[in-house]
């Protein structure tokens, strides 16, 4: 099979972003940018994926799509919509995570992660440093922002992290970023980042 044909295998059947399962209409403006952090802290445990996209479903759904949502809502609020997941184990640590989270970017950004990319000014290892600043959000967290990320802000690509780049090599595709990148539009690098993650998980 020829690596085009693979590549638009993967992005036909697995090629869904992960916040475009959890509802995130991913644009460059402050509050789908917040719930993609959101979802990112969710899958910083180690939990299925698909428990982290319903948390963050559930969540959203209660109305907490906003750091003043978040912050504005109980923690038991919060809890409840966790638990309404089944995300369990760590609901209520993650619970008191978010609400920090939330407050964090109020205090900082004023709400608006875009502030968080003018303050790494193009340098995509600072704007990873900044991110692993929120409760929750470790190396793990900032390699999901980032491949998710990578469609909106360009200082991003190619964002394919060791997940993919395994699962890139099980397919016969190359295992560099770069060379991953060169295979779709830039636009399509973030459903390829995921595609390749989703089947690396099996």
């Amino acid at each position: 099979m020829s690596r085009a044909t693979t590549v638009r295998n993967l992005l036909d059947e697995h090629g869904q972003t992960y916040a475009d399962e959890a509802g995130i209409r991913l644009r460059d403006t402050p509050m789908p940018l917040y719930q993609l952090l959101t979802l990112c802290a969710l899958f910083s445990v180690p939990i299925k994926a698909d428990m982290a996209v319903a948390a963050a479903r559930e969540l959203f759904a209660a109305g907490m799509r906003t750091p003043h949502a978040m912050v504005e809502a109980s923690w038991q609020d919060r809890v409840d919509a966790l638990v309404r997941a089944h995300y369990r184990r760590y609901d209520e640590s993650t619970a008191t995570a978010l609400g920090e989270g939330a407050q964090l970017a109020l205090d900082r950004y004023r709400g608006d992660l875009r502030r968080l990319r003018e303050e790494a000014d193009g340098d995509p290892g600072k704007l990873r440093e900044l991110l692993t600043e929120f409760p929750r959000i470790g190396p793990v967290g900032a390699d999901i922002f980032s491949r998710e990320a990578q469609g909106l802000w360009p200082e991003l690509r190619p964002a394919f992290d060791k997940r993919a780049q395994d699962a890139a090599e099980e397919l016969g595709l190359p295992r560099s970023p770069e060379k991953l990148a060169g295979l779709v539009a830039d636009e399509d690098l973030p459903r390829l980042a995921a595609a390749l993650v989703r089947v690396g998980l099996g």
